[in-house]
């Protein structure tokens, strides 16, 4: 059994390997960030266009001047009964 005891030797070496992951991570961020982050605006872009076109092409079935509606608007909103009874508060001087 080979019984290993932590040293300045292991700490020095433990220092050692983050330092060289941190640079190879930086090397890498700024070698593929700039086409990692690219192909995101262009992939963000092309969505918002494919939208943009969706709302256009459903906004001109619509005549112009004509009165339409969506949808029904949602009420659910239930009072809350359970509260109690009010009391009207007078002022006693």
């Amino acid at each position: 059994m080979n019984i290993q005891v932590a040293g300045p030797i292991a700490f020095l070496k433990t220092l050692l390997i983050l330092a060289l992951i941190y640079y190879v991570l930086k090397f890498l961020a700024r070698t593929f960030g700039p086409y990692i982050l690219k192909k995101a605006v262009d992939k963000a872009q092309k969505q918002a266009a494919q939208q943009r076109a969706q709302y256009e092409q459903r906004d001109t079935t619509v005549d112009v001047g004509k009165t339409v509606i969506d949808r029904k608007p949602n009420n659910t909103k239930q009072s809350n009964d359970s509260v109690g009874e009010y009391v009207d508060f007078e002022e006693i001087e």
